[in-house]
């Protein structure tokens, strides 16, 4: 049955009609799309829903996406039910959110900064919640802790919304002109790094806000990645101080890790090896700065304890600009900061599995200058060998997406 179904993962869903007749292998992808709309489950149905979904993309408005045969409202922090029709003609942000995840938590105090200045503003900017949660008395506290709307927790439109916005990752907030057309799918990194700056969330405001950080980063230095008000300094295992500042003018890595992650574990010998053979090289080519996910201080203490570098102290508010700035979707993650403050690569974690020391100092030059010397020495090597190193190294540098989905920022492992 594996082979007749071409199963190649699980869980595998083959759906055959009355006759015994294959009507589709991706059983799991249209009953999770679709659910019992799906049914008969043939290509014909599956295109006719396709269909439905875009006719209802171009005459989409806010009552399309919000309202159900059974409510035309909203409900408020007070429990107050809103009619749908004081939302139209406003910007509205649908905030998709779960109270479990820690990044909606920090999100949520993020958009209610950003909320209540646009309010004073006197702009006409709306939220409302797209709860994902199972437990009433977490999301009922939750909505008296905000100024905006919400829809019922597990209201049939909230899985609606999933599947029409194709939703990937939460926190997202899906903004709706007050047109009632889609003006972008997910500005919550936006609203991380700009704030207020990012609305009205328009397509202008965004290639605005691209030159900015263009313009940002073409002026980035060690400073002002690591300098944060008085938080100024980085610490040893022996809790000591060390000024940002005599960290200039060296290679700087940012690991990204936690005691829980075992891919963290198991990659950390490696950045030892090229650490201390880097360092013998030339001590003051090279610092490491630990930014940790773990859960406590123990954990982080213990972790740390076993390192030969430096760390941002537990708890540190850095961490979550760091974060954001370089897009950490899962650790381990090792970014690597040039001696003039720029960033020479994200994918430092890579070229160290791949390279070791050798890798130093991370820059594309250096990784082509590896890739010729390797490929000259492979000449004369046979086929086959030569077929393997090249897999061999083709797993290594891929091999973040095996973890990452196992081992990510939220700690869902």
């Amino acid at each position: 049955l594996n082979e007749l179904f071409h199963v190649h993962g699980i869980p595998h869903l083959a759906l055959l009609d009355e006759y015994g007749n294959v009507v589709a292998e991706d059983g799991v992808g249209i009953i999770r799309d679709y659910g019992a709309e799906g049914y008969p489950f043939t290509l014909e149905r599956v295109q006719e829903l396709k269909d439905q979904e875009e006719e209802a993309k171009r005459n989409q408005s806010l009552r399309s996406l919000l309202v159900s045969r059974s409510r035309d409202f909203v409900i408020s922090s007070d429990g107050n039910k809103i009619p749908i029709s004081e939302l139209e003609g406003k910007t509205v942000g649908l905030y998709f959110f779960a109270t479990s995840y820690r990044s909606c938590m920090l999100f949520t105090q993020q958009l209610k900064e950003v909320y209540e200045k646009l309010k004073t503003k006197g702009e006409n900017f709306e939220v409302v919640f797209i709860p994902l949660d199972d437990d009433e008395e977490s999301f009922k506290e939750e909505l008296e802790s905000v100024p905006w709307l919400s829809l019922p927790l597990k209201d049939k439109t909230c899985a609606k919304l999933i599947q029409y916005f194709e939703l990937s990752k939460i926190p997202t907030l899906v903004i709706i002109g007050p047109d009632g057309k889609t003006l972008h799918l997910n500005v919550a990194e936006a609203i991380e790094e700009h704030g207020i700056d990012a609305y009205p969330f328009t397509p202008e405001k965004f290639v605005e806000l691209d030159e900015i950080a263009k313009a940002k980063e073409a002026t980035q230095t060690l400073e002002s990645v690591l300098v944060s008000g008085d938080q100024d300094f980085v610490i040893k295992n022996d809790g000591e101080k060390i000024p940002v500042s005599k960290l200039t003018g060296k290679t700087i890595l940012l690991y990204f890790s936690a005691h829980w992650c075992p891919p963290c574990r198991a990659f950390l010998p490696k950045l030892t090896d090229a650490y201390h053979k880097i360092k013998a090289q030339d001590n003051d080519a090279l610092e490491v700065v630990f930014i940790s996910s773990d859960r406590d201080q123990n954990s982080f203490e213990e972790f740390f304890a076993g390192m030969p570098w430096l760390a941002l102290p537990f708890g540190d508010s850095r961490k979550e600009f760091l974060s954001r700035k370089f897009k950490v979707a899962g650790i381990p993650m090792l970014v690597a900061i040039g001696p003039s403050g720029q960033t020479v690569t994200k994918e430092a974690r890579d070229l160290i599995g791949l390279y070791g020391a050798d890798a130093y100092p991370f820059t594309e030059e250096r990784n082509k200058e590896i890739k010729a010397h390797n490929d000259e020495i492979a000449k004369g090597w046979p086929e086959k060998v030569t077929q393997e190193t090249h897999e061999h190294e083709l797993v290594l540098s891929r091999r973040k997406n095996y973890y990452c989905d196992d081992c990510n920022e939220e700690g869902h492992n």
